[in-house]
């Protein structure tokens, strides 16, 4: 979940980022062109994307790099 800076939450389809910035206040773009402005900093949503591709294993397999080598 993303909040907007009036305090709603939303569900936001992490494939269609296409970029985040901080301008200070953190601007998602979608591949479509529709900009939204939330209240959690680049550094969360960043973490809330790669977790997102995790789940889904687009990227790796959930719990790869959880655990220390052996």
């Amino acid at each position: 979940m993303i909040t907007k800076l009036n305090g709603h939450s939303f569900h936001l389809n992490a494939l269609l980022i296409e970029k985040i910035e901080s301008f200070p206040d953190t601007t998602i773009t979608l591949t479509n062109g529709r900009k939204y402005i939330v209240a959690e900093s680049e550094e969360q949503v960043k973490k809330r994307i790669l977790s997102f591709y995790k789940s889904i294993q687009l990227l790796g397999r959930p719990g790869w790099g959880d655990q220390e080598d052996e």
